[in-house]
């Protein structure tokens, strides 16, 4: 009777206690986490990681209390001992659990490190430390429960080596697959990424031990082990981003039944227009060779003459991108306006260039406002694009005189 009443008041002085140091520890704790304010006060002092060590003292007292507990056979002494150690153990690693967690959380929610966290995650870290805090918590509470030697349980995982390794394969690559993938910069959360071979192209969220999440842009979740990362290809466009422009390189397919050299009537219809200018200047240029070169080149000279539509189009569209405000000039942005090798579908004239801006939305409406002007002024050059099925057959619009520029 007496053993009885004494296990009952140590498990009531336990319950007691734990309450206790909680609410004492979770008032007294806040306060001077409040007061010092730093970053290792938030992570030490967290809620959870109080919550989780007051727990620590129930197992604790019972551990020591059950030594005075009169007239208790030793083998249930012992089993006592054995299940509050194996608590006491269970608790502590939650304890270093919810520091690591505290501490990803603090690195995250830090303002100053918001750039840091997007290069170098410390969540796989992160997980990596719970899961070995984890498997040493095992083999111990295992090996405590069992009143045997830790090392004993230690040497048999050795001869497993083989199963472990096979088991924790693809963790052990993804690891070392995360650090090589921070340690070079390849990528980053908030990255904009292509993986056809497994279907993902959107937003990087989220970078952990096993896996990579991609949110495409229809809304849905790739998740992407980490170590196919290192063994597949991807493309990532964090270097547009970078350089504060986006490529420009489509082409209108023209009819090349609509490419003529240009009549004295056309070349004069075509001289009021102000971007061209240039382009007439350097012409004209050409036509003021001396006399001798002429009768030394006179095949030559002719050919500097001749100018076609399609020539005059190229130098228009060249001087309309120099002079558009959202296309960038700077420092290996090239711009240019090329025709490319006749196909079956037409003569493409491509234009190569980089926009401004890396918005989405924004290039998109730069690119669709140069091609709508572009395709617009082709017939006041005499050109058509190019159509499979077109109904004009073989008559095409004449050429127009009243060219306005831009």
């Amino acid at each position: 009777m007496q053993m009885l009443a004494s296990l009952c008041v140590l498990a009531l002085t336990a319950l007691v206690a734990g309450w206790l140091t909680q609410w004492l520890g979770l008032k007294v704790f806040r306060r001077m986490r409040d007061t010092l304010r730093t970053g290792w006060a938030q992570i030490l002092m967290h809620d959870k990681v109080l919550r989780r060590l007051a727990k620590v003292v129930p197992s604790l007292i019972v551990q020591f209390g059950v030594q005075g507990v009169p007239h208790l056979e030793p083998r249930w002494t012992t089993l006592i001992t054995n299940v509050a150690v194996a608590f006491t153990l269970y608790h502590l690693a939650r304890v270093l659990c919810d520091l690591l967690n505290a501490t990803n959380e603090a690195h995250e929610r830090d303002e100053a490190r918001k750039a840091a966290v997007q290069t170098h995650s410390i969540k796989s870290y992160v997980q990596l430390g719970k899961l070995l805090v984890c498997s040493f918590a095992v083999v111990l509470i295992v090996a405590t429960l069992m009143d045997r030697s830790p090392l004993l349980l230690l040497s048999g995982l050795g001869a497993m080596s083989a199963v472990l390794m096979l088991v924790f394969k693809d963790t052990i690559l993804s690891f070392v697959a995360g650090v090589q993938l921070g340690s070079n910069d390849m990528l980053r959360v908030g990255d904009w990424i292509e993986m056809p071979q497994v279907g993902a192209d959107g937003f990087v969220t989220d970078i952990a031990l096993n896996t990579v999440k991609v949110q495409n842009w229809d809304k849905t979740i790739t998740t992407i082990p980490t170590w196919r990362l290192m063994t597949d290809s991807f493309k990532n466009w964090r270097g547009m981003f970078d350089s504060g422009g986006r490529r420009i390189m489509r082409s209108l397919n023209l009819d090349a039944n609509t490419v003529h050299l240009l009549s004295p009537e056309e070349r004069a219809g075509m001289g009021h227009i102000a971007l061209l200018q240039p382009y007439w200047s350097e012409r004209d240029g050409l036509q003021a060779m001396p006399g001798a070169a002429e009768a030394a080149m006179p095949t030559q000279a002719i050919a500097a003459h001749q100018v076609t539509n399609l020539a005059a189009f190229k130098a228009y569209a060249y001087a309309y991108l120099m002079g558009h405000p959202r296309i960038g000039k700077g420092p290996g942005m090239f711009l240019m306006v090329r025709t490319m090798e006749t196909s079956p579908t037409g003569l493409p004239l491509q234009l190569f260039c980089y926009t401004n801006t890396t918005v989405w939305v924004e290039y998109e409406g730069i690119q669709g406002e140069i091609f709508d002007h572009l395709i617009g002024v082709l017939p006041q050059f005499g050109l058509t694009l190019y159509q499979r099925s077109s109904d004009y057959g073989t008559h095409y619009p004449p050429a127009r005189t009243d060219v306005v520029a831009r």
